[in-house]
């Protein structure tokens, strides 16, 4: 899935949704929406280009299935993990502050998360674990 802009941002959401069906339970899927549009809304906004959503559901096993979202940029460079920001760890972001939580939410929340450079950018995911 391609996006281009902010508006795309729901497009993602709801191809996700209609992905996922019945994986999991409703908050999984609700997480997973979550975590991709801030995955997809950093890319576009740190990037000022486009980007390449790619999510999977993988083989059940020993009782969970998993799904992985990948979003690909095509900058190169790492994004800044929470704890470089220059906001101290113990201070908490202004309640009215719209940015500075996307990466802080991925690694709350997410099984598991990642970034792995590509040949032109870099490719930042994220699974999550639900039970079959």
């Amino acid at each position: 899935m391609g996006c281009g802009d902010l508006k795309s941002v729901p497009e993602v959401r709801h191809g996700l949704r209609e992905l996922l069906g019945q994986w999991g339970d409703g908050g999984t899927a609700d997480v997973a929406e979550l975590l991709a549009s801030e995955l997809v809304t950093n890319a576009l906004i740190h990037t000022d280009h486009g980007a390449v959503v790619t999510a999977t559901v993988g083989p059940e096993t020993v009782g969970t299935s998993t799904l992985r979202v990948e979003v690909r940029d095509f900058v190169e460079g790492f994004p800044e993990p929470p704890s470089a920001r220059s906001v101290p760890r113990h201070e908490q972001p202004d309640l009215l502050d719209t940015h500075g939580r996307g990466l802080a939410l991925v690694q709350s929340l997410a099984d598991s998360w990642g970034v792995r450079t590509q040949h032109a950018g870099k490719v930042v995911w994220f699974e999550l674990n639900a039970a079959c």
